[in-house]
């Protein structure tokens, strides 16, 4: 009994060390241990398993003692590995942080809701940006913003006259504004209307009004193709002292201006063309003399055509340079003014420019040319020179915008024997925010008037701040003060201005 559980023990360990040894190794192997007479001969006589899953076959009829213990159960697996017959793979095995790790999938609890309809972006309002701008006014898909601005306030020289008798006189201000912004997918409408008037309590005859505005609209034949169409008028009024005005005159007369234009603008990848037409006039208003006579100016009233061509190239998003050609033509009422001149005049401008976006804190638009003015009549010389434009707009911090623009112009005028003007501007304008409702802003404006030919020249600055607190979205109180200072070379037109006023701010 004990002779076969010694011979049951040594076959169980000799079956298990099959996977690491050939059954000829362990013939050889077994007389060198000591283990001759234990070792059954038909253990040494089975052929070698083909693989690692494969049970020995025997024609003996002694039982296979591996069979004993094949079907017990155990917690160890008589499986082979999955890889233990496969070589290892270079590159296989991967760090913990070479794992690639998925996000579980996310647990269903209900049904889908329902898509909503894709809508186009709408445009930002300034409320988003502006906790104290207006909401507006919604007429369908365009929004209007109306203001109205009433102000009192002191003027040192009501009539910008030379001399010590200035009739300085207190005022009232009555401003109206209008901002149109349409709301649409494609095309635009926007523009901007804005009427004053003032009223001088000791020197009625200075009282007068002014105004400005243009409506601009843009429709989008196609994605490359836009057709643009602009209105414009400006009314203004002349000061006693102008040298057009050549004889003393009492109030101040009227000059309207209003004009429009039509083009098509077309984009050739990032070449993009402009041509553009338009039509300006100028109409100014009968003066009235000291002695009570009429001083016509209907010898001033003119038209002027004018047709532009503009080819611009988009280098990058933010720089488009471009080149600009223009002739126009002024074509005056009367053919001859009162002094005997014929002043209708053909022009021919070429420029060349660029309009800028540096990191949206440094945008705008300058460029430069020259121009060339033909008179009808040959007793006026050509009117050559240089002109330009700039608008530049800075935000060196958030709460901090600085705007600077100029232009330099030739203009008209009636003086005998000068054939026109040059005019240079410019204007610097610093708005900082010391509060998010209190804006202090100043202004500076600089101006050149030189008549052609031996006559007069102008030179004109002011210097102004405002300040402005916003009560809530709809009210507002605004406080100002200006100095006006003009020197001329023509005798008895020079002259000195101090303005302060307040007033309070509705919009809606």
């Amino acid at each position: 009994m004990s002779r076969r559980v010694t011979t049951l023990l040594l076959s169980g360990v000799a079956v298990a060390s099959l996977t690491l040894a050939t059954p000829v190794a362990m013939a050889q192997q077994a007389p060198r241990a000591g283990l001759r007479s234990t070792v059954p001969a038909y253990v040494a006589q089975q052929p070698a398993p083909e693989s690692q899953g494969t049970r020995p076959t025997s024609t003996e009829s002694v039982p296979d003692p591996a069979a004993l213990i094949r079907d017990q159960p155990s917690t160890v697996s008589n499986r082979a590995p999955p890889q233990a017959s496969r070589p290892v793979r270079a590159g296989a095995v991967r760090g913990v942080t070479q794992r690639q790790f998925r996000p579980p999938q996310p647990t269903v609890t209900g049904l889908p809701a329902t898509p909503e309809p894709l809508l186009p972006p709408r445009r930002r309002t300034a409320a988003e940006e502006d906790p104290y701008a207006a909401l507006g006014l919604r007429l369908g898909s365009i929004v209007l913003k109306p203001s109205l601005t009433n102000g009192i306030g002191y003027d040192t020289n009501p009539q910008r006259t030379s001399g010590p008798n200035r009739n300085a006189s207190p005022f009232s201000r009555h401003d109206g504004e209008l901002e149109i912004q349409s709301d649409w997918n494609v095309h635009e409408l926007k523009g901007r209307l804005r009427g004053g008037y003032s009223s001088y309590f000791r020197n009625h005859e200075a009282s007068r009004p002014d105004g400005e505005g243009n409506l601009d609209l843009r429709l989008d034949a196609s994605r490359d193709t836009r057709i643009l169409l602009e209105s414009r008028f400006r009314l203004d009024t002349q000061r006693p002292g102008s040298p057009d005005l050549n004889a003393p005159v009492v109030g101040r007369p009227l000059v309207y201006q209003y004009g429009g234009s039509a083009g098509v603008s077309h984009d050739f990848n990032r070449l993009q063309l402009t041509l553009r037409g338009s039509v300006d006039r100028s109409d100014y208003e009968n003066a009235t003399l000291v002695n009570g006579a009429t001083l016509s100016q209907a010898d001033r009233n003119q038209t002027q055509y004018g047709l532009r061509l503009r080819a611009a190239y988009e280098v990058t998003p933010g720089f488009k340079p471009f080149i600009q050609g223009e002739i126009d033509t002024r074509q005056f009422d009367e053919p001859v003014d009162s002094n005997g001149y014929r002043r209708s005049s053909d022009g021919a401008t070429g420029r060349i420019g660029t309009s800028f976006e540096i990191s949206r804190q440094l945008t705008g638009e300058i460029s430069g040319g020259y121009q060339n003015r033909k008179y009808d009549d040959n007793r006026l010389r050509n009117m050559k020179g240089y002109v330009g434009d700039a608008a530049i707009i800075w935000a060196p911090t958030p709460l901090t915008t600085v705007t600077l623009r100029g232009t330099s112009e030739l203009g008209d005028t009636t003086i005998a024997g000068s054939s026109g003007t040059r005019v240079h501007r410019a204007t610097l304008e610093i708005a900082h925010a010391l509060r998010r409702n209190l804006i202090v802003t100043g202004i500076g404006v600089f101006s050149r008037t030189a008549y052609e030919g031996p006559n007069p020249r102008e030179d004109y600055a002011s210097l102004g701040a405002r300040i402005e607190y916003k009560l809530t979205r709809t009210f507002a109180v605004r406080a100002s003060f200006t100095h006006e200072r003009l020197n001329s070379t023509a005798p008895g037109s020079d002259y000195t201005a101090n303005v302060a006023q307040v007033g309070l701010r509705v919009q809606f």
